[in-house]
């Protein structure tokens, strides 16, 4: 079991519930239930057993616009199947634009660019590009239920079009430029995209990146699209036409117009995310606007905190749901902050200093990210002043206690660390951090508001202190709407549900603390099983990559049909100028035996140049043990999901 006796870092001070938005909605919550919150747990354990209540008080207290009542709430609480809120209509973007605690001349979007110079649209500015696209989408005849197509980075363009989408009524779809062309068709074929909006490249680093090639494939692997706009951003002085008939972005928002909101049905479909995509076709998954927008509210109002004052920075892409996770944060009335570009360069104190030079108060990333700098002996607050820089998130693998040591070391000793653990499947996060609890090292906080997490043992029990499939036991209001095309929710279903039918199961290893706190074992869909044993993949890195000779690695259990032990094996990417030996070998075997146990002992340890890993930075542990079963590269993983696709090749020549 994952040691929960961690260090204590961080603590709420003593007026948190009287500064914070999180305590604001307890005490509207105790005037309407009538009764008191003792605690963050108490609080949590109200809203997962009183869902219509707590939803209903969600609705209200971010002053959500809407058409009809929030009466009735859960009409149907089945999993799969829940409806929410039959009685409500509302629209995403009026819900987003309506920026709460802003001035009409108050900055809400700032877009930091590696291929252009920052942009800033106020929020007067925001509204009227958003009207303009609007009504530039409406003279192309793209109506409520259309779907569109962004290729864009994660630029403000991508914004004011995901709005203007949602404001009519059309579905949203985006996938980053950096996507490949076979990925970007597997997606979009399966949705038929009416418009597509498309860059004509961009700069990484100090990289020009054309990708005119690729959106020429792309349209031609669509038959349903209809228009075309391009966006001149890697050349701002091209001419957009190309005498096809395209329209340049500058056309489609060319007519002045008022701000208009079709208010929806709670489960209208508001955009499509998709699954990886690493191992066969990406799952479309539909979200709605109802489910989206009170989702969202609650988690960055109340989990981080965040409002008027706020200027909210998470690094993505538009191909990751954290990127409309940060759009969202103009719903609390935030400033977003968006970055294009390269992480790292010219070096890893980059997005420290854009943080600086912006005045971010919470700044957002990956794990990964976090370990990277930490191993590079990066201290940010030494190279960047990062004063305003009041709370950290970190998601996208577990963070490990040497990661939130090192924040507190080298980021900022009293700002607040919280790990988020969610999905693309949810489109946010059901654990994390929250102004009210504690902050130990290699724990998640605590169970998000109004998210009924458990750890199942293999015969659906719940406990408590040891490890167990992660589950979500009640309905969450952004569980999608289903995937697209999937009539019969038969996909849907399998994807969830057929293990514990009627509960939520995510794929996770997770031990609850008796305090709620959490701790993430990795992918049970990974899982080493030694012996009988279960070990998850995250704790075996945090020992590996600690070990300075150690850049990035990757394990995976071969299991033996006929019941032995199997093969757990070991990949190393090794820092600059270390070879792999028998010395290096004992090396690793000793630190993994004494910080874990002899269990986690691999049978064997090769060197590879390099991890496969997803566009968000996910180690590809599957689509690697598939290849060492002997599955052919090319049917064991789509490159075109992939960063460095290159990097699967290694693994062939380990096939067992």
């Amino acid at each position: 079991m994952p040691d929960m006796t961690a260090d204590l870092l961080w603590q709420p001070p003593p007026d948190a519930r009287d500064t914070t938005r999180i305590g604001a909605f307890l005490r509207d919550a105790e005037a309407r239930t009538g009764r008191s919150f003792s605690d963050y747990a108490d609080l949590w354990q109200w809203s997962v057993d009183d869902l219509d209540g707590f939803w209903r008080t969600v609705v209200d207290f971010f002053a959500v616009p809407y058409d009809g009542d929030v009466e009735e709430v859960l009409a149907d609480r089945s999993m799969p199947g829940a409806q929410w809120f039959p009685g409500l209509r509302l629209n995403y973007a009026e819900a987003m634009l309506a920026l709460p605690g802003r001035a009409d001349d108050d900055v809400v979007v700032v877009g930091a660019s590696q291929s252009r110079p920052t942009t800033e649209l106020t929020a007067a500015g925001l509204r009227d590009q958003v009207a303009r696209a609007r009504a530039g989408l409406v003279r192309l005849g793209v109506g409520p239920g259309d779907r569109v197509a962004a290729y864009l980075p994660n630029i403000s363009e991508a914004v004011v079009l995901l709005l203007a989408t949602a404001s009519l009524g059309a579905v949203f779809s985006s996938c980053a430029p950096e996507f490949g062309t076979r990925s970007v068709v597997d997606r979009w074929s399966q949705i038929d995209p009416v418009l597509l909006v498309a860059v004509d490249g961009y700069r990484y680093g100090d990289k020009a990146v054309d990708r005119g090639e690729q959106v020429a494939a792309i349209r031609a692997g669509l038959p349903s699209l209809r228009h075309v706009v391009r966006l001149a951003y890697l050349d701002a002085d091209a001419d957009a036409d190309d005498g096809g008939g395209d329209l340049s972005w500058g056309q489609l928002l060319a007519e002045p117009a008022e701000p208009a909101y079709e208010r929806l049905p709670f489960d209208h479909p508001l955009y499509v995310l998709y699954s990886s995509g690493t191992t066969g076709l990406p799952k479309a998954i539909v979200h709605g606007h109802g489910g989206i927008t009170i989702e969202h509210l609650k988690a960055l109002g109340l989990q981080m905190d965040l409002g008027p004052a706020d200027r909210f920075f998470w690094f993505s892409t538009t191909g990751w749901m954290m990127w409309d996770y940060l759009v969202s944060g103009l719903g609390v009335g935030a400033t977003v902050v968006l970055h294009d570009g390269d992480a790292a360069w010219p070096d890893l104190s980059a997005l420290w200093r854009l943080a600086a030079e912006h005045s971010v108060t919470y700044f957002g990333t990956s794990a990964p990210f976090l370990l990277a700098c930490r191993k590079a002996g990066l201290v940010p607050r030494e190279v960047a002043d990062l004063s305003a820089v009041r709370g950290v998130g970190s998601t996208g693998a577990p963070l490990p206690p040497e990661g939130f040591d090192w924040v507190y070391d080298a980021v900022g000793s009293d700002l607040l660390l919280s790990s988020f653990s969610g999905g693309t499947d949810v489109c946010t996060g059901f654990l994390g951090g929250s102004p009210l609890l504690p902050v130990h090292a290699g724990r998640i906080a605590g169970r998000c508001l109004g998210c009924a997490v458990e750890a199942y043992d293999p015969d659906g029990r719940p406990v408590v202190g040891e490890q167990g499939e992660l589950v979500i036991t009640a309905p969450m209001p952004s569980m999608p709407l289903g995937f697209w095309g999937d009539d019969d929710g038969t996909r849907y279903r399998s994807a969830y549900f057929d293990d514990f039918p009627g509960i939520w199961r995510h794929g996770d290893w997770i031990t609850i603390a008796e305090d709620g706190s959490c701790v993430l074992s990795g992918r049970s869909d990974a899982t080493l099983n030694r012996g009988g044993v279960r070990l998850g993949t995250a704790e075996f890195y945090s020992v590996v990559e600690a070990m300075p000779q150690v850049a990035d690695s990757l394990v995976v259990h071969l299991e033996d049909a006929e019941g032995g032990a199997g093969e757990l094996l070991l990949f190393l990417v090794l820092a600059d100028g270390v070879a792999l030996d028998d010395g290096l070998r004992t090396e690793v075997a000793r630190e993994l035996r004494t910080h874990l146990s002899p269990r986690h002992v691999p049978d064997a340890v090769h060197a590879v140049p390099a991890l496969p890993r997803t566009l968000s930075g996910k180690k590809l542990e599957v689509p690697v043990k598939r290849i060492l079963r002997g599955v052919a590269v090319d049917e064991a993983a789509a490159r075109g999901a992939l960063a460095n696709p290159e990097a699967l090749d290694a693994f062939a020549a380990y096939v067992r």
